[in-house]
């Protein structure tokens, strides 16, 4: 039977994350915006790998094989040759800049996950169940140059499981365009946008699978965009685009058998409850 799973913190027996420790908790080694050594040899190979566009009518397939198969071996001469549609190259284009990683928690542990900006005021959305998890220890927000700020927590709403942060002005991230309400239809092409398993800028590829699917999401019951793009521990919060670069929904929860990972079936929060509940928190909140 298929269950219903959160995706906040980056696990996996094939990869040990940068920002994770032997024990799988977050590493915590400089507060602020300063880095160790290893870490910053681990964000310049994530960044020198840019980012990752997986195509694929089975979701993650081609994602997994780029990642395994990164030596040269076949894996990765049959995914490069998979045609890749002009649009969705622009929308990743324009996408990455605008999408952080979120890292919630303190005294080593902690939960991390994704963000993005939607205006110039570097308000950030993001998922509430990070912040949860983190257990209401400070947040910071890592940029895809690199750079890092603490955020300041302007409001939450458990309820429909969204969060807004801010960041300072001089972050100079990209705001997002929004899609306009109920504009999104079945079998468009999407990408989702984030930080899965602690690689930032990660993009994959697929379709809108569903409109209005009962899942629940934060405290209570709501319609989601089912997808087929492959979305993994660590997408949670940051955008599902169209191939406009719009976004068209908070990635949210994936399905798991058994609860045994992905298996292309992901939901997000469609974006007209998340600009509603955006512009209520700021309105509350500055």
């Amino acid at each position: 039977m298929a269950a219903q799973t959160g995706l906040g913190e980056p696990r996996g027996p094939w990869f040990v994350s940068p920002v994770l420790g032997p024990d799988g908790r977050l590493r915590w080694d400089a507060p602020g915006s300063g880095e160790d050594p290893s870490r910053r040899r681990w964000h310049g190979r994530l960044l020198s790998a840019a980012a990752v566009v997986a195509l694929s009518t089975v979701s993650g397939a081609a994602a997994g094989g780029w990642v395994a198969d990164n030596d040269g071996g076949p894996g990765a001469t049959a995914a490069s040759a998979a045609p890749v549609p002009a649009e969705l190259v622009t929308a990743a284009q324009r996408t990455v800049p605008g999408v952080v990683s979120v890292m919630a928690g303190s005294g080593g542990s902690g939960a991390t996950g994704s963000g993005f900006a939607i205006d110039n005021q570097q308000h950030i959305i993001t998922n509430d169940h990070i912040l949860t998890k983190g257990g209401g220890g400070t947040v910071t927000v890592e940029l895809p140059d690199g750079r890092r700020y603490g955020a300041e927590v302007v409001g939450r709403e458990p309820g429909s499981d969204l969060a807004v942060l801010k960041v300072p002005t001089d972050a100079g991230l990209a705001p997002l365009p929004l899609a306009k309400p109920r504009s999104t239809r079945v079998g468009e092409p999407v990408l989702a946008v984030g930080s899965p398993l602690g690689l930032p800028g990660t993009v994959t590829a697929g379709i809108v699978s569903a409109l209005d699917r009962q899942v629940r999401l934060g405290t209570t019951r709501r319609s989601a965009v089912q997808t087929d793009a492959s979305i993994n521990p660590g997408n949670s919060g940051g955008p599902l685009v169209n191939a406009r670069g719009e976004v068209v929904g908070v990635n949210t929860a994936i399905a798991t058998i058994d609860g045994n990972g992905s298996i292309g079936i992901g939901f997000a929060i469609p974006i007209d409850q998340v600009q509603q509940t955006a512009d209520t928190i700021i309105g509350k909140g500055g």
